[in-house]
């Protein structure tokens, strides 16, 4: 199946579907030398792969398999054609520049909770390596071929009931030790509630009354699921230190930055998102912590 659309302003494509992207090698997410983007999902009505890429000065997206016309009615909200930046004021001449910069920059929203939530429970507390090796890992075993012409090995996500099953030893094998995967299990018995949620306000409800679940999941969820610009990652490792440097010349920390964006309340991400893209960060103190490998243990 098949879709054109004209978006009603700038849009790059790339930034509006990289928030998705696992590290290297996700086999949910692709970018092929043509530039065309490849994501594979899960949708209500079954697994679907979906090809986007621009042509003539629209974006073109071409889809695969039970899930394709789901996918190609949802590809404007997945590029952020839902997104209104019109209360978005810049006070700060570094956000200006990255607003000029990044013009085309959306968020979209995918309306599909399990495939944000399993990755960003992986990401909690570890480097990214490591919960992108026990994602790969995961979905290899345990996804299903995407349907059509995908690339060379990417897969669907599992439905909630196989993430209720997988048994602890094949997560030891994928390196997510006990506490992670007592997480997602316990989130895929609530699956249908979450995926049903129709604001951000609900979802952060139902997702933080989840044992395992906290602020900084929450909002990494809602940021893709629900598009919400306002939903900040409290609690990264790095945000607060990057967003205090970038506006003030030093690191600061949680409490800190929530001060520093709150003339951004609203589009707090979204100020955050910009930030992250100017490339300023504050010096390096010592070496890059390495991923741990609870496979060997």
């Amino acid at each position: 199946m098949e879709r054109r659309w004209v978006p009603g302003g700038p849009l790059d494509v790339g930034l509006a579907l990289s928030p998705h992207r696992r590290g290297t090698g996700d086999p949910a997410w692709r970018k092929t030398l043509d530039g065309a983007v490849w994501r594979t999902s899960r949708t209500p009505d079954g697994p679907g792969t979906l090809r986007v890429s621009v042509k003539d000065g629209g974006v073109l997206g071409r889809a695969w398999g039970p899930g394709a016309g789901w996918l190609l009615e949802m590809l404007p909200a997945m590029l952020g054609a839902d997104d209104d930046v019109s209360g978005f004021a810049v006070r700060h001449e570094v956000l200006a520049d990255a607003a000029r910069r990044y013009a085309g920059l959306r968020i979209g929203r995918t309306a599909r909770v399990m495939e944000a939530l399993v990755p960003a429970v992986l990401e909690q507390k570890v480097v990214g390596r490591e919960a992108w090796r026990a994602w790969r890992w995961l979905l290899h075993r345990y996804g299903e071929p995407a349907p059509g012409p995908a690339p060379e090995g990417m897969r669907v996500v599992p439905e909630a009931v196989v993430w209720r099953q997988i048994p602890s030893w094949h997560w030891h094998r994928s390196g997510a030790e006990a506490v992670r995967a007592r997480t997602i299990a316990t989130a895929a018995w609530h699956a249908e509630k979450l995926e049903a949620a129709a604001t951000s306000e609900e979802l952060d409800r139902l997702l933080r009354a989840l044992p395992g679940v906290g602020v900084w999941t929450s909002a990494e969820v809602r940021q893709r699921v629900l598009g919400d610009p306002d939903a900040v990652s409290v609690g990264d490792f790095h945000l607060a230190k990057i967003v205090g440097y970038a506006l003030t010349g030093r690191k600061t920390d949680d409490p800190g930055m929530m001060r520093l964006l709150e003339p951004y309340k609203g589009h707090r991400h979204r100020a955050t998102v910009l930030i992250t893209l100017t490339g300023l960060r504050p010096p390096a103190r010592g070496p890059r912590m390495p991923a741990r490998d609870y496979r060997s243990f």
